[in-house]
């Protein structure tokens, strides 16, 4: 390919490659997936490129931290085919997960301002709770507590010699914490792994530091999509 291609508008695979950090593999695996739109070819078959391929390149990139790379390329794809509303629709389902995301993150905040600072029912004999005073303290039914647990929310013990259920303070923890998350209309399925987030943490003050840095990554999530909505307005202005 002449060197005379620098001075036109046209350029080459590893030109918009370098120009994105990308290999020129990235670029023509890019182009096969509908990212970008089909390259011209040289009367050799060489691709070529225009900086009409290098802007929708960069709204890929600038939709990937906020959409995911899968999404975005859907988007992509999309745009390419004209099937703009299809674009507009993935952009609005991914912002929806955000502030579902947004809302569940809500849930586990209030819920640990609501629970009660005591320690909880006096622990029994046997280093722990039973769940007639736990479910007491909850105001619901050992039933309930029951059920919790075949979902997952909680894993008592066993009393050696009763055969009773004994909680422990971490597990006095988690049901508090079910139950808040309950009152706020979660479903069990949705509980269970927020209380195996508070499981890995350690407890309630490692999970508040962790619902910092969870805050932390949905703002920045959204600040990205607004950055790959920029970058894809202009993309779609230029192209008309």
């Amino acid at each position: 390919m002449g060197r005379n291609l620098q001075n036109s508008d046209r350029l080459r695979p590893i030109d918009l490659a370098r120009g994105h950090g990308l290999s020129t593999q990235a670029v023509r695996n890019y182009e096969a997936a509908g990212i970008l739109p089909a390259a011209d070819r040289t009367p050799h078959g060489y691709r070529t490129y225009t900086p009409r391929h290098a802007r929708a390149l960069g709204a890929f990139l600038a939709l990937v931290p906020g959409h995911g790379h899968r999404t975005a390329t859907s988007i992509m794809q999309a745009v390419h085919t004209g099937a703009t509303d299809d674009a507009f629709r993935l952009i609005d389902e991914s912002h929806a997960r955000l502030l579902d995301d947004r809302r569940t993150l809500q849930a586990v905040e209030s819920a640990l301002r609501d629970l009660a600072p005591d320690p909880g029912p006096a622990p029994s004999g046997s280093g722990g709770t039973f769940i007639g005073p736990l479910a007491g303290e909850l105001g619901i039914g050992p039933a309930t507590l029951r059920k919790w647990e075949r979902a997952g929310l909680l894993s008592p013990r066993r009393d050696p010699l009763t055969g009773y259920r004994v909680y422990d303070e971490a597990d006095v923890r988690d049901a508090r914490l079910a139950h808040q998350l309950r009152r706020g209309g979660y479903l069990l399925e949705r509980i269970a792994p927020l209380l195996a987030q508070v499981r890995s943490a350690g407890g309630r003050e490692p999970l508040e530091a962790a619902l910092g840095d969870w805050r932390a990554r949905l703002s920045d999530r959204g600040r990205s999509m607004l950055t790959g909505a920029a970058a894809l307005e202009a993309y779609l202005r230029e192209r008309g």
